[in-house]
């Protein structure tokens, strides 16, 4: 499994990096703007990406403007479906407006609210299909 991990606080990023190691090859990058160049740039060749985990309040371009560009990246090379990237947001905000915007419209696959903790991040990728 290919995965991309976009957090700007450096503790989550090492604890979501811990978790799914184990499950494949992790990318980690601090911002919804390297998140969206390194999914692009993996497209291109062909090195698709199966989960990427985006936070939401990150600095230069948030986790719901990269999700947007990631889903019309897709959509331009005709990836839709089932065929899409599973697309996990992480967030400390446990708002309905923020899970609204994230799954109707952004597209996401998934929603999990922090304290990141292992058994909700490997419930999640596994309800995904993404493990057994």
């Amino acid at each position: 499994m290919k995965i991309l991990i976009a957090e700007d606080d450096f503790i989550s990023r090492r604890i979501l990096k811990e978790i799914l190691s184990p499950y494949g090859d992790c990318d980690v990058v601090v911002d919804g703007e390297e998140a969206v160049q390194a999914f692009q740039m993996a497209i291109e060749e062909k090195k698709y990406y199966d989960l990427v985990c985006l936070d939401i309040m990150m600095p230069n371009t948030d986790g719901q403007e990269a999700l947007k560009q990631i889903r019309e990246t897709e959509k331009n090379r005709g990836i839709r479906g089932s065929a899409e990237v599973k697309v996990i947001m992480v967030t400390a905000l446990d708002d309905p407006k923020t899970v609204f915007q994230a799954y109707y419209k952004g597209g996401a696959t998934s929603y999990i609210v922090k304290p990141i903790e292992r058994k909700k991040v490997i419930d999640e990728i596994r309800a995904l299909g993404l493990i057994h």
